[in-house]
């Protein structure tokens, strides 16, 4: 019986403290479709100028 009296006033408290749990949020409104390049964008590989991106710690460090 002390069992469920504490159980009663731990949820009793939890309640008022928390209040009720929020509205579930749609699926729909979770995520959003957007364009992998924007518009315009050129998506063309530059092999002349690949090595602008090449990053090595040995060459960082002047080895």
């Amino acid at each position: 019986m002390n069992e469920e009296l504490a159980m009663g006033a731990a949820a009793a408290a939890r309640r008022a403290r928390y209040g009720r749990l929020p509205e579930p949020i749609r699926f729909e409104e979770m995520t959003e479709e957007v364009d992998a390049a924007p518009s315009g964008a050129v998506n063309s590989h530059d092999p002349e100028g690949s090595w602008k991106y090449y990053s090595c710690l040995a060459l960082d460090l002047g080895l």
